[in-house]
């Protein structure tokens, strides 16, 4: 009797244990599907590729591998169960204490100020040589020196030259003839047109020995030819070269004086090559002096910038007024370009960790996680660099604290032995260069290995190389 009571009970003992385990089995997977189902689907992400995305589910492009969710209220995370391996992960507190700030991708076109260094050049077409037309002996040479600002027809120096005297003769006496003739009220157009001749040779002797307008109008005038030629300042300006003194004898052809009108200067700015295409001709810059902080406003002119070997820049030509002559030859200046640029991908440019060879930024990949991405920069304005490649607008990034992202990122690298790490040309991705040669995901074209994160990535490759190979 005791026998088959005992097989009674333990068998009934083990129904209810294992009705009681089913029970609570239902419970916690209907309580797990209802979490379930109450969570929301925000997208569709790769594993190996989390820069894709997609609506619905699917296979990965790049890779074929199954699109995993991403539920909405994780910050666009992807689960740690697929997480690249060199993602790293910072805890709310550490992020907080290492200075993380998170920014995002915009997409922009900013109107930035490019400011570049000038420097003040006097204007080409201003610059007025006064060179000696013939040989003659210097007599006075008056006060004015190098630096010295002189009006237009101020006397410089006064030579004489022996054939001064009979060429200031014969213009004297063709200005008595046309006086005459202007007396006799002639109508004979011939003795008129021949009057005129010999008064322009006459004039045009005297120019040919440096005798200046002003000194012509003087002596028709006066009827006073003088012994000496009178040497005057053509315009407004500043003397910068007088290389003459009283007593010496002078070939033709000498430089005397070099005299600039200073009313209108050139400003020559430093750009790099980068940076010519957004200056066009015709465009308004400002110009600032240092010392007085005065500003004006400059025009780039239509000439092409000429390229300096020494300074590895650009010179780009501007053109200002010059009111007071504050803007001397040789001063330095600082240009500012108004320049609109086109839209493009753009996030400031301390988010950026340069290492000379590659430039990486830190994807927010929520939960804590943070991507080490590579990307390609383009243009630099002021706090805001353009990104090329490697971001799409919206992606979320570090943009502070990112050195120390960078080092905990190589230090946990380092531990868990993965090495510096290959870029696959087609999606871009970080690729172990061991493990792609494992898995034979390698390609050679001109002389040079490629490494890739799929068999797909590595087939797109095969199938046109110049499409990826810059």
């Amino acid at each position: 009797m005791n026998r088959p009571l005992t097989i009674f009970g333990v068998a009934s003992a083990l129904l209810l244990a294992f009705s009681a385990g089913a029970w609570v089995g239902w419970r916690s997977a209907g309580r797990a599907s209802v979490k379930t189902s109450a969570r929301q689907t925000s997208y569709y992400a790769c594993p190996m590729h989390p820069q894709y995305r997609s609506d619905k589910p699917g296979d990965c492009p790049s890779c074929g591998m199954r699109l995993e969710p991403v539920y909405a209220g994780t910050d666009g995370g992807t689960p740690p169960s697929v997480e690249h391996a060199r993602h790293v992960r910072v805890s709310a507190e550490r992020q907080q204490s290492i200075g993380v700030r998170i920014g995002t991708a915009e997409m922009a076109a900013p109107e930035q100020a490019m400011r570049s260094a000038g420097r003040v050049a006097p204007d080409e077409r201003r610059v007025y040589r006064l060179n000696a037309s013939t040989e003659f002996w210097v007599r006075q040479v008056f006060s004015p020196t190098t630096g010295s600002q002189v009006p237009k027809n101020e006397p410089l120096l006064a030579f004489y030259s022996p054939n001064y005297l009979s060429t200031a003769s014969a213009y004297l006496y063709a200005l008595d003839t046309v006086d005459r003739f202007k007396a006799t009220k002639s109508d004979s157009k011939d003795q008129g047109d021949v009057v005129q001749t010999r008064l322009r040779q006459a004039i045009e002797s005297m120019r040919s020995l440096g005798v200046t307008e002003y000194q012509l109008e003087e002596i028709a005038r006066t009827r006073d030819s003088g012994e000496l030629v009178t040497v005057r300042s053509p315009v407004n300006g500043f003397i910068l070269l007088r290389d003459v003194s009283a007593g010496q004898f002078v070939e033709a052809g000498t430089e005397l004086y070099r005299i600039v009108d200073l009313g209108r200067v050139w400003v020559l700015a430093d750009i790099f090559e980068s940076q010519a295409e957004y200056i066009t001709p015709g465009s308004v810059a400002l110009v600032t002096l240092r010392q007085g902080r005065r500003t004006y406003r400059a025009t780039v002119v239509n000439v092409p910038p000429l390229f300096d070997d020494a300074s590895r820049t650009l010179k780009v030509r501007l053109e200002l007024d010059n009111p007071g002559y504050a803007l001397k030859p040789g001063m330095f200046v600082d240009v500012e370009f108004p320049v609109t640029l086109p839209p493009a991908v753009t996030i400031p440019s301390e988010a950026v960790v340069d290492s000379g060879v590659r430039r990486t930024v830190f994807v927010d990949r929520g939960d804590g996680y943070f991507e080490p991405r590579r990307v390609e920069t383009g243009w630099r304005m002021g706090d805001r660099v353009q990104i090329v490649s490697g971001l799409q607008p919206g992606e979320r990034i570090a943009i502070s604290g990112t050195f120390l992202l960078d080092s905990e990122s190589r230090m946990r690298n380092a531990a868990a032995g993965i090495v510096t790490p290959e870029t696959d040309p087609v999606c871009g991705m970080d690729v172990d260069r061991e493990q792609a040669i494992q898995a034979n995901r390698t390609a050679t074209h001109k002389g040079a290995t490629y490494y890739f994160c799929s068999d797909q990535c590595r087939k797109d490759f095969e199938k046109d190389p110049a499409k990826y190979v810059k």
